[in-house]
């Protein structure tokens, strides 16, 4: 009977776990709009960091020289 609570507590923690982690498909269109990228950490050349995406990424634009 113990076991049955702790796989109910683990299965409840598992779902609700799953019910956080929402996908914002906005995040990268905005990063986008900005003819930028979303990159995981800082932003390396040729690129500078122009903002955040909402997934907590950086959101880089390349350089253009004139």
């Amino acid at each position: 009977m113990r076991i049955i609570y702790q796989l109910l507590v683990v299965l409840f923690m598992v779902l609700q776990g799953a019910a956080v982690q929402t996908f914002i498909p906005g995040s990268a269109a905005h990063c986008q709009m900005q003819n930028g990228r979303c990159f995981p950490g800082i932003c390396r050349r040729p690129f500078y960091w122009i903002g955040t995406c909402d997934n907590g990424f950086s959101c880089c634009k390349r350089y253009v020289e004139v």
